[in-house]
């Protein structure tokens, strides 16, 4: 994954460019949401073409967000303002790109510059899973020492699927799939995630009631969802839908601090035996089933 720290100094372009790297590394993935065409494209509908005919061509704007490096809307302002270049001159909104295969994927014949760093392909969709431990920051900042970005791979880049907060354990779904990761945290699709939690001090029946009826905090009021105690002080939930901090302001509301918190089950994706800290691929039955649902 590109370094944008030379983004960082002080004149006017410069801070400028912060600005961007800010907004790459810890808003790529709600930027890639507002691209569903991301989702929908395959190794084999990014197959090289052949060779006897005429080669495969695509307008930059949607090149460039199907990289993953932003939204199309938003290579169209990269574009305009002059950020991007190909083949040593500054892009403009009608270029095209030729796709090709190469080692890493799919292509560009073109050689394409962010702002001086060379814009990388398109990479197969993958599917990793985390066993994420208290401590870690799941937004992708590189001068953070206890961002995820430090623990993941540099080939296939990949993206959490939402966040677990950084005193906050448990499974965090890995893709570069903007599509599925659109569909898996939008409330409107309901799917659910299953968290194990234990709180201060033991709570009665009263509270998992009105737990599970939705409580309100601040300017929100939270869905109703399923509770079960597992202890004297410590229940499952189950949330359909994903507001920050979510769990541990629903129970402060009510008189308890949450002491732990173990995202254990995302829709039929199960933590198991995963150890803290490792991360797996997902089985090809496993993507079936969460594409499926």
């Amino acid at each position: 994954m590109p370094s944008y720290s030379h983004l960082n100094s002080p004149d006017s372009k410069a801070a400028r460019h912060h600005s961007i790297r800010r907004h790459l590394s810890v808003k790529l993935i709600d930027r890639l949401l507002s691209t569903p065409f991301i989702g929908s494209m395959t190794s084999s509908s990014l197959a090289a073409p052949d060779m006897a005919s005429s080669s495969m061509t695509v307008r930059l704007a949607k090149y460039l967000a199907q990289t993953g490096l932003c939204s199309r809307r938003t290579a169209t302002r990269y574009i305009r303002d002059g950020f991007i270049t190909i083949d040593g001159r500054l892009a403009n909104h009608i270029d095209t790109v030729t796709l090709i295969e190469s080692s890493n994927g799919t292509t560009s014949k073109e050689l394409l510059l962010f702002d001086g760093i060379k814009v990388e392909g398109i990479e197969p969709k993958q599917y990793w899973m985390l066993n994420k431990s208290v401590g870690t920051d799941c937004r992708l900042l590189p001068n953070d020492p206890d961002s995820l970005l430090h623990l993941l791979p540099t080939s296939p880049r990949l993206y959490p699927v939402g966040r677990l907060d950084k005193d906050s354990r448990g499974l965090l779904l890995l893709t570069n799939d903007g599509y599925l990761t659109q569909r898996l945290m939008h409330p409107d699709f309901g799917h659910t995630k299953n968290y194990r939690v234990r709180v201060d001090k033991p709570f009665d029946d009263l509270f998992l009631q009105e737990m599970a009826q939705g409580v309100s905090y601040r300017d929100v009021t939270t869905l109703p969802c399923k509770m079960k105690r597992l202890d004297d002080d410590k229940f499952e939930i189950v949330l359909t839908q994903g507001l920050n901090r979510q769990i541990r302001r629903m129970s402060q509301s009510l008189g308890y601090k949450v002491i732990d918190l173990k995202r254990v089950e995302i829709q039929n994706l199960r933590l198991d035996d995963l150890n803290e800290g490792e991360m797996r691929e997902l089985t090809v039955e496993e993507v079936k089933r969460l594409k499926k649902e």
